[in-house]
């Protein structure tokens, strides 16, 4: 069975055209005659995993089963998936990948539980001139968080934070799935030799 977790706002079809990028090896795999099994985060606070993520695959008669994001490691621990597949908003030529809030989490319990790590993008999404101390992560509406539709959860008067990214560091990376072939170990070297230096 195969752990995906929602990343991008949405990182299939939806989004993007044909595959959709982190769907993309799902499909292929279902396609190809592979038998797949997807876990798929519910992604808060924005629910787009729940939204869409499950609504793809459902779509596509790829079976899908809903968890709530705090479950992830006790969905690895009872070994309930074999690998992950994320998307990424950005890939840093060191192989750092910027994504939707959560990846980080999600990639340290996969270490942790010594569960293979992927990021799903196409090449459009490195960004091999920038440092990562000038990556700047988006604070968004305390009220995505304080809200459920039109329906206040959290008290009125408590701070809150909603970071919509995190950093994911290359050493939880497995490899990162792209259009031209997977990105193994070492990363920031086999970024430079697959795309250069300067996109």
């Amino acid at each position: 069975m195969t752990f995906f977790g929602e990343s991008q706002r949405n990182a299939g079809a939806l989004a993007t055209v044909g595959y959709g990028t982190a769907l993309a090896p799902v499909r292929t795999a279902v396609r190809r005659g592979k038998r797949i099994k997807v876990v798929a985060t519910e992604t808060r606070p924005k629910l787009q995993g729940a939204r869409l993520t499950a609504f793809e695959l459902k779509c596509d008669k790829i079976p899908v089963t809903l968890i709530t994001d705090t479950m992830v490691g006790y969905i690895m621990r009872n070994q309930i998936v074999s690998k992950v597949i994320v998307g990424a908003d950005r890939i840093l030529s060191t192989g750092h990948i910027i994504n939707k809030i959560g990846t980080l989490a999600v990639a340290i319990l996969a270490n942790h539980f010594n569960i293979p790590f992927y990021a799903a993008a196409p090449r459009s999404s490195f960004d091999l001139k920038t440092r990562l101390d000038e990556v700047v992560i988006e604070e968004r509406d305390p009220s995505e968080v304080a809200f459920v539709g039109n329906y206040r959860i959290a008290p009125e008067g408590v701070p809150i934070l909603n970071p919509a990214f995190d950093i994911t560091e290359p050493k939880l990376i497995t490899g990162i799935i792209t259009e031209l072939g997977v990105i193994e170990q070492p990363l920031e070297e086999n970024i430079v030799r697959l795309l250069g230096r300067d996109r």
